[in-house]
């Protein structure tokens, strides 16, 4: 069971941090969350770099599409592509209902594409099954071993 899952927050809409923030109090979830304002900012607080401490596993991102300097598929092209944090969970949360949009993230493994309503009440069922998830799987606490096959 992952009790203290850290949470990466991915999101530059200051008001849906409010709100995903205040669901996690009303469910009594105390799990860390660590907000980053766009793609460029999560990499460098996953990677320890620009004066982060590198976000400790076990984590879930959870992640926006549309933000400034690199939005969320950018930003999960650039995890994928990196070896130490090729294996995080990434939920992607977003306004975006386009098809599109899914089919990226889905192509760029998430775990989950969920659609966020505005209100209190649709961030409060999300969040109680992320809760759920994160108690019932066994997350990696580090990069996976990759041997080649030669």
């Amino acid at each position: 069971m992952n009790e203290s899952v850290n949470i990466l927050l991915v999101e530059d809409d200051d008001i849906d941090v409010m709100g995903l923030k205040r669901a996690f109090r009303k469910l009594d979830i105390n799990n860390p969350i660590l907000c980053a304002r766009d793609g460029v900012e999560a990499l460098a607080m996953l990677r320890g770099e620009e004066g982060f401490a590198a976000v400790e596993r076990p984590y879930i991102v959870l992640l926006d599409i549309n933000m400034p300097r690199m939005n969320g598929i950018e930003f999960l092209r650039q995890l994928r592509a990196d070896e130490q944090l090729r294996d995080s969970i990434v939920f992607v949360v977003t306004t975006s209902r386009a098809e599109e949009d899914k089919a990226k993230a889905y192509a760029l493994n998430v775990a989950g594409y969920i659609v966020k309503a505005n209100q209190l009440d649709g961030f409060l069922g999300w969040v109680a099954m992320l809760r759920d998830y994160w108690t019932v799987v066994e997350l990696p606490k580090g990069p996976s071993e990759r041997r080649s096959e030669s």
